[in-house]
């Protein structure tokens, strides 16, 4: 079974009601995932986005990068008692992503990926392994560039975002 980063864009009315009901968060994701799966939108216009299993790879280079947003793991708790795949979800008010949202803009994956030794991720055990491949730090590259999109079109619409592991 593989870990998937997600991403819902939420209104303040839909944050507000999804921690006050995280059973009816859990089923708008759902309805909003199946949705979106048939049209495959764009970030910039998704409702839903994913980073696949690049998460941890993001998160690593995040980290070393002293990101001021935790858009890997979210920063806010609710639901902690639901488990939504890999732990409770988290999300990030609105003011968290615009600051996520100009900071990815500031930051392009070539600066992000420069300076780095793929065999920093083996030794860090970054998920999902594999880091000795050829091209490895290129992988991250197409999930950080449509993460960029989403947020910015989040901050636009001035909507916080749920973040979980599933």
């Amino acid at each position: 079974m593989s870990m998937i980063g997600e991403y819902l864009r939420v209104t303040a009315t839909e944050l507000h009601r999804a921690i006050r009901d995280p059973d009816w968060a859990l089923h708008f994701v759902e309805e909003v995932q199946d949705a979106e799966e048939e049209t495959e939108p764009a970030p910039a216009e998704a409702r839903h986005f994913s980073t696949d299993k690049t998460w941890d790879m993001l998160r690593f280079l995040l980290a070393r990068a002293e990101f001021p947003v935790n858009v890997i793991h979210g920063e806010e708790p609710f639901a902690e008692d639901a488990d939504w795949g890999y732990g409770p979800p988290r999300y990030l008010r609105p003011e968290r992503v615009r600051l996520a949202a100009e900071s990815l803009r500031a930051t392009s994956y070539d600066q992000l990926v420069s300076g780095v030794d793929p065999a920093e991720l083996t030794s860090a055990e970054v998920y999902p392994l594999g880091w000795s491949e050829p091209g490895a730090l290129e992988w991250g590259r197409h999930r950080y560039d449509g993460l960029t999109q989403f947020l910015e079109a989040a901050a636009g619409a001035d909507d916080a975002v749920l973040v979980w592991l599933d």
